[in-house]
């Protein structure tokens, strides 16, 4: 039988403390989503001055980096016209993210889950994502 680590309350805790300390850090309150491996809600935050319409966007972007275990930077990249993806942010009820700011997160080579970020610029919220998974990497 296959053995493979699994995300946690208190590891989405950690990252969601260093997803936020990066934000203020930046000066940019965000909507910030933490998922398991199956794009499932494990954590969610809005910060005081995020932007109320990127709740469900912080979601979905972290459901999509989670489920399909890719950013949804390189997703945005092979989605325009012409390119290979095109359409697919129509997938799944519109759920399916292409704007920078989820990322997928591995441990030793295992997805465990996405985290997903917005209010701020696509390198701002893909930079907030980062500080998350790099906490958790620093952690274990």
């Amino acid at each position: 039988m296959k053995q493979v680590p699994k995300l946690t309350l208190e590891d989405a805790r950690l990252m969601m403390a260093a997803a936020e300390k990066k934000a203020l850090e930046i000066g940019v309150d965000m909507d910030i989503a933490i998922v398991d491996d199956g794009g499932n809600l494990l954590l969610f935050q809005r910060m005081d001055n995020a932007r109320v319409t990127s709740i469900t966007i912080a979601i979905d972007k972290a459901y999509t980096a989670g489920a399909a275990r890719k950013s949804t930077r390189d997703y945005g990249n092979v989605s325009g016209p012409g390119q290979p993806a095109f359409g697919i942010n129509s997938a799944i009820q519109g759920r399916f993210m292409i704007f920078a700011g989820g990322l997928p997160i591995f441990v030793d080579g295992h997805p465990v889950g996405g985290i997903g970020c917005s209010s701020g610029s696509p390198d701002q919220d893909e930079e907030v994502a980062q500080a998350g998974i790099d906490a958790l990497l620093d952690a274990l």
